[in-house]
């Protein structure tokens, strides 16, 4: 997956604000928090540039610490740090073009004018880590790049998806499907190029800015370029291997044919689909455990699939949560997992306990990450007694996640 191991947080979700202390909060202290919430994800992506210079500058001033003779060693070390203070002010310029294009993306959420006069912070090691981690998500969805990540992770969910709504044996603009925790949008987007009514749903403000802009923003193929591997500098074979280029996106995001419907959600998962009996596929990749409490995703994805709905499932357990203090975290093994699945009343279908796959891997380092994923497809049969709610001696008690208004945007044509 990553590239150092201290990007092994590249899957854990931005920081929230805690929920016990959400709970104590007026709805006009929450929506002051939400609003700062949304401006430190924004400075994030305007501190960009001062915050990795200050890196390379450190790096400089290390190198000129060294005795005149080992300097003379490494002839061509300074030129490329000049290199990689130029790719980092490419980044920027797509950052800051991200930034223009989202201040005023949701419609029914009021977080204020933007003041371009206003100071731009500076922003945690956690949020520039974040920031770093969506620039990769760039590779994943939207590059050349990315398509062999992509055929491990997203073909074997799309070909299941085809396998039990055939094109050839109905209508599948009929067939509506739901991808939570959607990134930036290119398994979704792929799902709906096949003709299926499909949503994505993501929470995070970097993925929704940056899912956002590639979607309605970008119309030509390659026409834009990132270098998502300049911050590392460890694990380099080559010094070339941190500057180079990605292109995006490798195919232009509004080809879709005009009568596809296809849309992204914003906010959390458990609170925005909470009508029953509305989706007939619900396909999650590297998502169960983002939550809080997975048994919550499970009742969920229960009650919103019809009757004789399917959820395909693709992904590890690297609970996002499980090192934060004043967080509640429930982590379990997949046998318990399956366990709860069944006690929900679904029926598995097929299960395959070792599916090898990467995330966001810079495919040159010398530190790779792979990670054996569990796939499954599970139905929520229409003879089933279950209502989908575990027994309250089987399900912990139930613990709410920051709550983010609803905004739905469709993708450009």
């Amino acid at each position: 997956m990553a590239d150092s191991m201290g990007d092994t947080a590249d899957r854990n979700e931005e920081e929230k604000y805690s929920n016990r202390e959400r709970n104590k909060c007026s709805p006009e202290e929450e929506a002051r928090l939400e609003r700062q919430h949304f401006w430190k994800v924004i400075d994030a992506f305007r501190f960009y540039r001062t915050h990795i210079h200050e890196r390379v500058s450190r790096t400089e001033r290390q190198f000129r610490s060294l005795p005149q003779r080992h300097q003379r060693l490494l002839s061509g070390f300074l030129p490329k740090l000049a290199k990689i203070r130029h790719c980092v002010d490419q980044n920027h310029e797509i950052l800051q073009a991200i930034v223009r294009n989202c201040t005023h993306m949701f419609e029914n959420m009021e977080y204020g004018e933007d003041d371009n006069a206003r100071k731009v912070v500076p922003t945690s090691t956690f949020d520039m880590d974040k920031l770093k981690s969506t620039i990769k998500q760039f590779v994943r969805d939207w590059s050349e790049e990315g398509k062999a990540e992509r055929d491990t992770c997203y073909k074997p969910l799309i070909e299941e998806i085809q396998r039990q709504f055939p094109p050839d044996q109905c209508d599948v603009s009929k067939v509506s499907v739901l991808v939570p925790g959607a990134g930036l949008g290119r398994l979704a987007w792929e799902v709906a190029r096949l003709g299926y009514s499909c949503q994505g749903n993501e929470w995070s403000f970097f993925m929704l800015f940056s899912s956002h802009f590639v979607l309605n923003r970008c119309d030509k193929e390659n026409a834009l370029t990132l270098y998502p591997w300049v911050h590392q500098f460890s694990n380099n074979k080559m010094s070339t291997d941190q500057t180079r280029p990605v292109f995006f996106p490798d195919i232009n995001p509004q080809s879709l044919p005009l009568d596809s419907d296809f849309s992204m959600t914003a906010g959390d998962f458990l609170e925005v689909y909470t009508n029953p009996n509305i989706w007939d596929c619900v396909t999650t990749c590297f998502f169960i455990d983002t939550a809080h409490n997975i048994l919550d995703y499970i009742e969920t994805i229960w009650n919103i699939l019809k009757p004789g709905g399917v959820w395909i499932n693709l992904g590890p357990l690297l609970y996002h949560f499980e090192n934060m203090a004043n967080e509640l975290s429930i982590e379990l093994s997949y046998e318990e997992i399956k366990d709860a699945i069944l006690k929900c009343g679904f029926q598995l279908e097929i299960e395959r306990e070792s599916v090898l796959t990467t995330y966001t891997e810079n495919d040159r380092s010398m530190l790779r990450y792979l990670y054996d994923c569990v796939f499954f497809v599970a139905r929520k049969h229409t003879d089933q007694p279950s209502n989908g709610t575990l027994s309250s001696k089987d399900a912990p008690p139930d613990e709410s996640v920051q709550k983010q208004e609803t905004t739905t945007w469709p993708s450009a044509s």
